[in-house]
């Protein structure tokens, strides 16, 4: 009887012995899963962060793109500028010496010759954006005119363009340089 009060007390062990160890497996089970748990959630909130910084940067390179777009339309655009303002002052003296030649009738030949070339000239310009600043009878506008003196007048509104000392162009729509011109002012009562 011992025996078998030995088997059973040895059964009885087995069986607490097994049963602390289910219970043990399953503690185990369940603190692996809340590992689980926690790790896939700092996987998923470290996934948002990544996802957000990629947004973030395909929407700076989009803006970056754009840019330097526009930067190379500017270069097309505008390119040219240093040149055509060192040739602007040869139109300059083509006019003079058409409008000095013009007044005598000797070099008749020459000056259409000359008025000709300075024609041509302003085509190829106006083909690459140049345009003159239209000044004559305008509002005097300091954006596109440079004042050199005023003139009292009676039978014009004051601020407004009465002579041009010197043709103002612009470089598709930017100032190249300013019409100098004269503007009206009224005159002075005494």
């Amino acid at each position: 009887m011992e025996e078998k009060e030995e088997k059973n007390s040895e059964k009885k062990t087995k069986e607490k012995g097994e049963a602390q160890e289910d219970h043990k497996k399953k503690k185990r089970k369940d603190e692996t899963s809340e590992e689980f748990q926690q790790t896939l959630e700092e996987k998923e909130e470290s996934l948002k962060e990544l996802s957000n910084k990629y947004l973030y940067l395909q929407a700076d390179f989009e803006n970056f793109k754009k840019i330097k777009i526009k930067e190379k339309q500017d270069i097309l655009k505008f390119g040219n500028e240093v040149l055509i303002k060192e040739l602007i002052p040869v139109i300059d003296n083509l006019e003079r010496a058409i409008d000095h030649a013009g007044k005598s009738e000797d070099a008749k030949g020459i000056v259409d010759g000359v008025q000709i070339t300075l024609n041509e000239f302003l085509k190829v310009l106006e083909r690459t954006g140049v345009e003159r600043i239209d000044a004559m009878g305008k509002k005097f506008d300091p954006n596109f005119h440079e004042a050199l003196f005023q003139e009292e007048r009676e039978d014009v509104e004051p601020d407004t363009v009465t002579s041009e000392v010197q043709k103002g162009y612009t470089l598709n729509g930017r100032l190249l340089r300013p019409s100098r011109v004269s503007v009206s002012k009224k005159p002075d009562v005494q």
